[in-house]
């Protein structure tokens, strides 16, 4: 294989809504790839999917706050820049310890909107610590049990 650039395709099962590819096919779906790089096709192949996960991470950063500079000066920007990535990762670990289910992998406007604006008040009585949500919010029980997961840890 000297001389020659690696290229291969991998095969997956197609999942509902995912995106059709080249061949027509309704039980899988087929990923390639080419690049100049030496190397097996099946670890570049791992390596390129890696990196699909640092543009998801770089994406949730500036969901987060990375994308907009709001001061004139730069020190003040670099300390912005600073909390946002501070702030992203307290969440990621909010997220890997505390939640289940969707919000475990949930994009920060969706966490943003479903836990962060919670109206819920913390009540201290008799020793204890009351958990108070208002009546119906849909993630009422998943903030209920990273509560008590947080509790678990401190």
């Amino acid at each position: 294989m000297a001389g020659r650039d690696p290229a291969g395709v991998r095969r997956e099962p197609l999942h509902p809504g995912a995106q059709q590819t080249l061949f027509p096919s309704l039980l899988f779906r087929y990923c390639g790839h080419y690049t100049d790089a030496t190397g097996d096709p099946v670890a570049l192949d791992v390596h390129m999917r890696a990196h699909a996960h640092v543009e998801d991470h770089i994406r949730r950063l500036k969901d987060s706050g990375a994308e907009r500079f709001p001061f004139t000066d730069i020190d003040a920007n670099r300390a912005w820049l600073a909390v946002v990535g501070f702030a992203d990762a307290l969440v990621r670990w909010f997220q890997l310890l505390c939640l289940t289910g969707p919000l475990a992998v949930a994009e920060p406007k969706t966490l943003r909107w479903s836990l962060w604006h919670t109206p819920a008040r913390l009540v201290h009585r008799a020793r204890r610590h009351i958990v108070r949500i208002l009546d119906g919010w849909p993630t009422a029980d998943e903030l209920l049990t990273a509560y008590q997961r947080i509790a678990l840890i401190t």
